[in-house]
């Protein structure tokens, strides 16, 4: 299920901004970008995140600044001496004359330790960027919930028109056996009658039994009526039910299937359209419903 949540959070020199956008996918995935130093947070975020949603892609955007602090920066004094000692001794080999200036030195790589560089640890902040991550999943959670409320309307609606058509069905059901009767009665007769030869009860009867037993959809359409029960019942349950809602779609699809192929009637085969139409709007719905 889509949905967007942001929280900011700033406290003693510290700013954390955390963005979260959740799109559908059948399975859990997490993409973290985030401000230098803190991708190594990214298995503390997502074990966060898993308890709180289940399914879908999340992608979750993380910056921090942290206001610079005087002991964030100090000197390196055995770099810095090292590179006194070597630069000193270079000055006498070639013979330039005078000192080497601190101002120099300061300059040359890992003289100076910046605390807020690349390695530093950054497992102190956590509990603030911990605290921020959870305000922008209620607010994630909060749209979710909306969209959710709106899904289940619509996932209502396609039921109740599944099980119209399926009354429908039952109705037309009776008339498809009394159909072919009356078309085979008629092929007979005229072959029959090319032939002069008569109709034999017994044979006749025997084709229609074979007929209605291939053509009989009664208990396909009792069971696609129970799946859509199941469906309604799904929808209006507390618990997260997606991958619940996910094999019952299945299921329908294997029901309308089945009734399309041996209804062997142009008005019913019609309606199981409308029926595997219906479906297969509910299977896109619910594809991140958790």
């Amino acid at each position: 299920m889509t949905g967007y949540g942001e929280a900011h959070t700033e406290r003693e020199g510290l700013r954390v901004g955390v963005e979260l956008r959740t799109v559908n996918n059948r399975y859990f995935k997490l993409t973290l970008r985030s401000s230098e130093g803190y991708s190594s947070l990214e298995a503390e975020i997502e074990s966060v995140l898993r308890g709180l949603i289940k399914r879908g892609t999340i992608q979750v955007t993380l910056d921090v600044y942290r206001d610079p602090r005087p002991e964030d920066f100090q000197l390196n004094l055995a770099a810095l001496e090292i590179y006194r000692t070597q630069l000193e001794e270079l000055c006498r080999r070639w013979g330039v004359p005078g000192g080497i200036s601190p101002d120099k030195l300061v300059l040359l790589p890992g003289v100076v330790r910046d605390a807020e560089g690349p390695g530093r640890d950054v497992t102190a902040d956590w509990p603030v960027v911990k605290e921020t991550l959870e305000a922008a999943v209620r607010h994630l959670e909060k749209m979710r919930q909306d969209e959710g409320a709106a899904m289940a309307v619509a996932l209502r609606q396609y039921a109740r028109q599944i099980a119209a058509q399926l009354v429908e069905i039952r109705k037309r059901a009776p008339f498809v056996l009394e159909s072919y009767r009356a078309r085979l009665e008629e092929r007979l007769k005229r072959s029959m009658g090319e032939m002069h030869a008569a109709v034999e009860t017994a044979d006749l009867a025997r084709e229609l039994t074979l007929f209605s037993d291939r053509s009989d959809i009664s208990e396909e359409v009792v069971r696609l009526s129970s799946h859509v029960d199941q469906l309604l019942a799904l929808v209006d349950s507390p618990e997260t039910s997606g991958r619940k809602l996910e094999f019952l779609t299945q299921e329908m699809f294997r029901e309308a299937n089945t009734i399309g192929s041996k209804a062997n009637d142009v008005e019913i085969s019609r309606r199981i359209i409308e029926v595997k139409t219906d479906i297969e709007r509910v299977r896109e719905m619910i594809q991140n419903i958790e």
